[in-house]
């Protein structure tokens, strides 16, 4: 549809970090034209009803969202809104500017399709972030903010860096995500701790209406992931992001001994993670499916294993634009190829413990919420 065979050739010939900057200049200037947006959005949407959720309060068009850390500073949020996403999530953000880890820190594996990278949470800080969203943001196509702490920020302090975010972020989102899994923060994932969560969610909850999620790390022991998934949704979050990128180089060959991987390198240890989890917890919050999505099939194994929605990054690196809606059409295809009425049958449909529908744990929360109701 766009040849981005062609011109991803040319973008290969940068170095990653400049090419994403490349990336997002063009979709900051193609924001900024209507007329090409509607262009580029006739290209790429694949409208249906039958891939439509009402999740965390809101309407999803479809279930295939951008990840966090893509537009980390959420200035091309209006031409990414034009790719055909049923979502996005914008940051990581942290309360101060951050210039991150000593470059080079992003690296690709061309014939893994993965990426690895350690870029340290590099962005504009928390006020420029409230500026642009209150210009900029996309109406009508939920939006999700990743927050985390300062690198300077000790752990013991680390809730008051969340709770800034949380209250200065408030009314500009539609859910944030609390970002305990990153590894390129130092000491980020030791809050990675049911007491810290329980403590960050609860404070979150007082302070902000919007859904509180949790994005955790895919390298931990599954009964350890099991306890901090539990105490999360306990302390009341409601939804979980598996996975962040992985540290367990061995997944690649010839990887640096820094950074996250991510990508296809990934794949099987986030689906590991989502199906474990979602065994138990199926039904009593969102789950968010991310790593290493890069076809319609993998989007249908993520559903029918507990996951809502998904989310892509790395995949849309190497398969380029038209890849939203390569995974939406195939996806209908597949509803079709099954008999399947909408996506929402299909999700939970191969979980080993289904349980309630999201849909109604999603009216849930926002009735707790004192919230509107599907």
């Amino acid at each position: 549809m766009f040849e981005y065979r062609h011109l991803r050739r040319l973008l290969f010939t940068l170095e990653p970090e400049r090419a994403h900057a490349v990336a997002l200049a063009a979709l900051v200037c193609a924001g900024r034209f209507r007329p090409l947006q509607r262009n580029i959005r006739k290209r790429c949407a694949a409208a249906d009803s039958r891939l439509e959720q009402k999740l965390l309060g809101v309407d999803f068009a479809n279930p295939v969202g951008l990840a966090a850390g893509f537009d980390k500073n959420g200035i091309a949020l209006q031409g990414l809104a034009s790719l055909g996403f049923g979502f996005l999530e914008a940051g990581t953000v942290t309360p101060e500017p951050q210039a991150g880890n000593k470059k080079p820190r992003v690296f690709r594996y061309l014939e893994q399709e993965s990426l690895q990278n350690a870029l340290g949470f590099n962005n504009d800080g928390l006020t420029a972030m409230q500026r642009r969203l209150s210009d900029s943001r996309p109406p009508g196509l939920p939006l999700g903010i990743n927050i985390g702490k300062d690198r300077t920020t000790g752990l013991e302090a680390a809730p008051r860096d969340y709770a800034a975010l949380l209250s200065g972020l408030s009314g500009l989102c539609d859910y944030f995500v609390i970002n305990v899994s990153s590894p390129n923060t130092p000491g980020l994932r030791e809050l990675q701790s049911r007491r810290m969560l329980a403590e960050l969610i609860t404070t979150g909850r007082e302070l902000v209406r919007q859904p509180i999620l949790v994005k955790l790390a895919p390298d931990l022991e599954l009964g350890e992931a099991l306890n901090l998934c539990r105490a999360a949704v306990a302390a009341g979050a409601a939804g979980l992001v598996l996975t962040n990128t992985t540290t367990d180089y061995d997944l690649l060959p010839g990887a640096r001994p820094q950074g996250g991987l991510s990508g296809r390198v990934l794949r099987e240890r986030s689906f590991e993670m989502l199906e474990a989890v979602a065994a138990e917890l199926f039904g009593k919050c969102v789950l968010i499916s991310v790593g290493g999505i890069d076809s319609p099939a993998e989007v249908y194994r993520r559903l029918r294993a507990g996951a809502s929605l998904v989310q892509i990054y790395t995949g849309l690196i190497f398969r380029g634009p038209g890849l939203v809606r390569e995974l939406n059409r195939g996806l209908l295809d597949l509803l079709d190829r099954d008999g399947v009425g909408s996506v929402e049958e299909i999700i939970g449909a191969g979980c080993h413990r289904p349980g309630p529908g999201t849909q109604e744990v999603a009216r849930t929360e926002e009735q707790e919420r004192g919230g509107p109701t599907p």
